[in-house]
């Protein structure tokens, strides 16, 4: 299933206007707290998808049955522009265990380029519910690429796959590669084009030199 959060109105669509907004995007500070709040505002929405057990809470006047989570998620984020996007949802799921992955882009003379990951720590997966995380989904090969490094070091029940910004050709692409079966997508907005140097148009730019400073060497 793919979720849309622009689809509907809310102030989700404040936050992504100032990500993508070129002098807005000249506080460095702002950039990285809207992806935070963007990112709480997903992990909101996941969380209504959880299970929950009821809890009996002792009060100053007595006693309350209120339903809490049954089980954290664990939150896989995709280094390094997902590094605030992910902290939103640690702000929300604040006892999750966190998975962290580097993925990257090795160009090649030709003009052309692949994914590598070179680096992980991952928790326990199994039988949980895993959250993967990343600001932009252009070609989605970063995205497969991390979920099938993941499913090499366990078998989670269900997966959500998050990102704020997707190319329509980056959700066809995880979505023909990664299995349907107990998975869920979610994106804020969904852009038309992209660029043969799989660049999203209109987009926001590079959301990792935009929240930490520009690449010395685009790798």
């Amino acid at each position: 299933m793919v979720h849309i959060l622009s689809n509907s109105a809310s102030i989700l669509n404040v936050f992504i206007s100032e990500i993508r907004d070129a002098e807005i995007q000249k506080d460095r500070l702002r950039f990285r707290y809207n992806l935070r709040r963007i990112g709480e505002i997903f992990a909101y929405e996941i969380s209504r998808k959880l299970e929950y057990v009821e809890k009996e809470v002792t009060t100053p006047l007595g006693v309350a049955m209120v339903p809490v989570l049954k089980e954290n998620p664990v939150l896989a984020v995709i280094l390094r522009a997902g590094l605030p996007f992910h902290e939103g949802f640690m702000n929300v799921f604040d006892r999750a265990d966190s998975a962290f992955v580097s993925a990257y882009r090795k160009r090649h003379k030709d003009g052309s380029f692949t994914i590598n990951v070179e680096y992980s720590q991952v928790p326990d997966i199994n039988d949980k519910v895993l959250v993967i995380c990343d600001v932009m989904l252009a070609s989605g090969t970063s995205m497969v690429n991390t979920y099938r490094h993941l499913m090499l070091k366990g078998k989670p029940k269900h997966i959500h796959l998050v990102s704020a910004l997707a190319s329509e050709e980056g959700l066809d692409f995880i979505k023909k590669h990664i299995p349907q079966q107990n998975r869920d997508i979610w994106v804020g907005v969904i852009d038309e084009e992209l660029t043969a140097q799989s660049l999203i148009v209109p987009g926001l730019g590079d959301a990792g030199d935009l929240a930490f400073g520009k690449k010395e060497i685009n790798t």
